[in-house]
């Protein structure tokens, strides 16, 4: 039976990261009791330790963002797909603007944000991970790139889902970090269902272009997507075009794949 890339990465996605977009919205205060403490000065939340500290916190956002303003930036040159490239175009702009106001906010919290030191060796890992992947995507061009950059997309932002939830719960008590952090996971929500359709849409490739598949798996594992409860608007992605939603994960065909 032909396997592809492609139809791998999204049958993946199915199970890492579609159900946990149709999630019930649960109000985040009432969601903190499922944290709890993790090393000194961290908090773990389903598999994902992030620090209670708001500033080294803030710092792993905006590091995101700026990872995401860097690839969309790149998918502008060497995607193929008019949709990656639009889609690329849309990470530059709402990353920045995102990345803007987190800015805003740490100024006026009197915190200068620096580049993340990792807090562990699991850390440190994901971020050579994560350094490696970008590296890949700049040696590839065209429809190899296109596929490669969507499913690290995939990966990027179901990780981000996971810190975010994970903020959720550190930040519990803390309205204006919450309000922040409430945001960007409506927004990041939206960016993986995004990125989930646009891959559906793309022709396959064989496997083992750029080592995409492997990355996007790489990021699922452990991120706590599967728990972002009181995240506005991902109830409502049962509704995106391209979603399969919750309910039907089971008698669904995910696109580009054949049942």
């Amino acid at each position: 039976m032909k396997r592809t890339l492609q139809s791998l990465v999204i049958a993946g996605s199915l199970v890492c990261g579609s159900a946990a977009l149709a999630q019930s919205t649960t109000a985040p205060v009432a969601a903190a009791k499922a944290g709890k403490a993790g090393a000194k000065g961290t908090v773990e939340h389903m598999g994902v330790i992030v620090p209670s500290d708001e500033k080294a916190y803030l710092e792993r956002l905006h590091h995101a963002n700026q990872q995401e303003i860097k690839l969309g930036q790149l998918a502008q040159q060497n995607a193929q797909s008019p949709d990656v490239k639009s889609f690329g175009s849309q990470m530059v702009q709402e990353h920045t603007a995102a990345d803007e106001k987190l800015m805003t906010y740490a100024k006026g919290k009197n915190l200068k944000l620096a580049d993340p030191k990792p807090m562990n060796d699991v850390e440190k890992k994901a971020m050579a991970a994560d350094k490696a992947s970008a590296e890949k995507l700049q040696a590839l061009k065209g429809a190899p790139f296109d596929s490669a950059y969507m499913a690290n997309q995939l990966g990027a932002h179901d990780m981000v889902l996971g810190k975010l939830a994970a903020g959720q719960q550190a930040f519990s008590g803390n309205a204006e970090a919450l309000a922040l952090i409430n945001e960007n996971a409506q927004h990041v929500a939206m960016h993986r269902q995004q990125a989930y359709t646009v891959l559906g849409k793309l022709a396959p490739q064989p496997s083992g272009v750029g080592g995409s598949g492997d990355t996007h798996m790489n990021h699922n594992m452990g991120t706590g997507a599967n728990d972002m409860k009181g995240t506005p608007g991902a109830n409502d992605m049962k509704g995106t075009p391209g979603s399969t939603g919750a309910n039907d994960m089971n008698k669904a065909t995910p696109p580009g794949m054949k049942k």
